[in-house]
């Protein structure tokens, strides 16, 4: 049986080992998930990752390689490094109470657009619609309108990753995301799992993560690729 911890040291390559196995694309022995999903891919022999790039680029035209301190080897005739993200993960190690002030709804497939809609307004980019289907999402509303979010994405059998978390700029600084959060691990924790997240070094909501109780593990690294 694997352990936690070296789940969690590859946190996409297990997801797409268990819970999302159903959403995994292999080649060459490196894993994706399904574009239309997400553009995430893990690997452990980064000598594969040549071809296996290769083969995952003829479906999207950017993509993700997710690791804690490998470097992908890749193909330059073919794949270009856009960008390296440097990031950390993040683990629950208590949960400290919060005040909950706001009505938090569980949001369902009626509102796929709505979130499609408010994270490609705070963080445009790599979020799919069909992201919805890796987890939960939850949300509050004013005025009949989602105006901030957070949800569930990478998951394996012990742990699930909060992620997603998003205010609309004109409701920020109301502790709406300091809600959500507390209430998706909570959600996390009814499972039994150990609730997680990722976030890029530096990240001014770090501070709050920290007092919601979760703490810095170890250096987790986005690799960003593009056809060349």
């Amino acid at each position: 049986m694997t352990s936690l911890e070296k789940k969690l040291k590859n946190p996409v390559w297990y997801s797409l080992k268990e819970t999302h196995h159903k959403f995994m694309i292999e080649f060459d022995g490196v894993l994706f998930y399904h574009p239309d999903i997400c553009v995430f891919g893990s690997f452990y022999d980064a000598s594969k990752i040549s071809t296996a790039s290769n083969e995952y680029s003829k479906t999207v035209e950017k993509f993700f390689l997710v690791t804690e301190n490998q470097t992908p080897v890749i193909d330059p005739s073919t794949t270009v490094l856009e960008k390296k993200i440097d990031g950390c993960q993040m683990v629950l190690e208590h949960l400290t109470p919060v005040e909950m002030t706001e009505k938090i709804v569980l949001l369902t497939e009626k509102h796929i657009d709505e979130i499609y809609d408010l994270i490609w307004l705070v963080m445009p980019g790599f979020y799919r619609k069909r992201g919805f289907e890796m987890g939960r999402f939850f949300g509050i509303f004013k005025n009949e309108q989602l105006i901030a979010i957070a949800g569930q994405r990478m998951q394996a059998n012990d742990f699930i990753e909060v992620s997603s978390v998003v205010t609309h700029p004109d409701h920020t600084r109301k502790g709406y995301a300091k809600q959500l959060i507390a209430h998706t691990t909570k959600e996390i924790l009814k499972e039994n799992k150990l609730p997680i997240l990722h976030t890029n070094k530096g990240n001014t909501a770090i501070p709050l993560y920290e007092k919601l109780g979760y703490k810095y593990t170890r250096d987790m690294n986005w690799w960003l690729y593009c056809k060349k």
